[in-house]
């Protein structure tokens, strides 16, 4: 689905391995470790696409766009390891589990710093910065937001959506924004690119949810009823809670802190009986449906086929 832009990938994985080299060999041991243990590399994807959808293209100009993008994700990924007590991400050893928590933390703080210096050094403007602060801020809230209400037994929908925005779609909607804004696309197409992003991203975390539920440990790299084990409700375990005969034994326990192995398997089985997980893909092809309608018409016939594809692997995929 990136055939289009894979020289500019290979080219941006250069990058990032630069962005995170530093005079400090632990640093860059760190950083290197980040940002070669196989992420999917959407969000720089998603703006390198759109960028190509733009009048003015310039793979030189975009790119340290496209890197900052991703090194935000690296690190706030970092951080929430941490925060999850996490040891496996993508099947590789978290850095905190690999260092400790203050390697870990302090190492997800320079990545920060680095792509936020990689955007000055652009000199985008005032807008690109502060579209770009206003996402760590909201990947922040989105956080909190979803710690504070961990271990509770929760049916509000709109709570999941509202905390799924900040962590997940707002930043795919910024890298649509942003990439075709920096391309030279007019404000309208952008806008219509960021309302595309806002509707994957949303897809996108109803799907993770989603493999979360369906998955084994092996398959998506970490271990399956994770949120469950983390008290963190999701999508198909909210619709369980509403429907299931057993949503009593269900509630106690989503609501248990010393949940055991055991336990977790049985949530699994309950939210399995119902109808959740057929609920969360509806509303999950929904988003997709809407993506693919606002995608604005000035696209070039391949990366339009690109955002379609995109949005298809999304619904269809299983790690």
């Amino acid at each position: 689905m990136f055939d289009v832009i894979k020289g500019d990938l290979e080219i941006l994985e250069q990058g990032l391995q630069e962005a995170v080299t530093s005079p400090n060999e632990l640093v860059t041991e760190v950083g290197m470790h980040l940002v070669t243990s196989g992420g999917k590399r959407i969000r720089p994807a998603l703006c390198l696409l759109s960028a190509r959808g733009g009048k003015a293209f310039d793979l030189p100009h975009v790119l340290p766009l496209a890197e900052a993008l991703e090194l935000i994700h690296t690190a706030s990924l970092v951080h929430d390891d941490v925060i999850d007590e996490a040891d496996t991400r993508r099947g590789a050893a978290t850095a905190n589990a690999r260092w400790n928590n203050q390697v870990a933390i302090l190492s997800g703080d320079y990545i920060f710093a680095r792509a936020f210096a990689l955007l000055a050094e652009a000199g985008y403007g005032d807008y690109v910065s502060k579209r770009l602060a206003e996402l760590v801020c909201n990947l922040s809230v989105g956080e909190i937001i979803q710690d504070h209400a961990v271990y509770q037994a929760s049916r509000g929908m709109a709570d999941y959506y509202e905390r799924i925005q900040k962590k997940t779609a707002d930043f795919l909607e910024i890298c649509c924004e942003l990439g075709g804004l920096v391309g030279g696309m007019d404000k309208e197409a952008a806008e219509k690119l960021a309302e595309y992003g806002h509707c994957i991203g949303m897809a996108f975390q109803i799907t993770d949810d989603l493999l979360d539920i369906e998955q084994t440990t092996e398959k998506i790299g970490k271990p399956a009823g994770n949120d469950i084990r983390q008290g963190i409700v999701t999508l198909p375990v909210i619709r369980a809670l509403e429907t299931s005969p057993d949503a009593k034994e269900l509630e106690a326990i989503v609501t248990d802190m010393d949940m055991t192995d055991a336990m977790v398997e049985r949530a699994l089985t309950i939210v399995k009986a119902t109808d959740g997980v057929d609920f969360a893909k509806a509303k999950a092809d929904e988003y997709l449906a809407r993506a693919k309608a606002a995608l604005p018409d000035s696209l070039p016939k391949e990366i339009r086929e690109s955002y379609e594809m995109v949005a298809d692997f999304i619904g269809d995929r299983d790690f």
